[in-house]
């Protein structure tokens, strides 16, 4: 079996997060792994209207990343996790996200929640999936109840 070094939880920050959250950080204390979380940030299309509007005292992407890094703090603090848990933001897609977060850390296992039910990725949940067949490592799918 293999032992675990870096551990990465991609998570989209929904209501049971912790869920999965509970599971890497299982493996994490299990193997004696660094423990890493990754959220990717969907980006915001603005319409080409936009330059007529008058200008918003911040831009969407700005709040996005602020409330994200604070949901990120309180998911890590709700698992019992020190604020030195490495979190990584991107807005890239969530799979090149999650895939080229990997990389860069070097991790040997990426743990995502799967509770996707249609489509071609019936199974799994299209980021799980998505992550499964692109990642160079493991992946373990936390399937989440409805």
């Amino acid at each position: 079996m293999q032992e675990y070094r870096h551990v990465l939880f991609a998570t989209d920050l929904s209501p049971k997060a912790a869920e999965v959250g509970r599971h890497a950080q299982g493996l994490a204390a299990r193997y004696g792994a660094r423990l890493s979380f990754v959220h990717v940030i969907e980006e915001v299309n603005v319409s080409a209207g936009y330059e007529l509007m008058p200008l918003l005292p911040e831009m969407p992407d700005e709040a996005l990343t602020r409330e994200s890094k604070a949901a990120l703090a309180r998911l890590a603090a709700e698992l019992g996790l020190p604020e030195a848990v490495q979190t990584v933001l991107t807005s890239v897609s969530t799979k090149a996200g999650i895939l080229d977060t990997a990389a860069e850390l070097g991790v040997d296992l990426i743990v995502v929640g799967s509770h996707g039910r249609h489509g071609l990725a019936l199974l799994l949940g299209s980021t799980a999936d998505a992550v499964l067949h692109g990642a160079r490592c493991d992946v373990l799918a936390v399937r989440l109840p409805d």
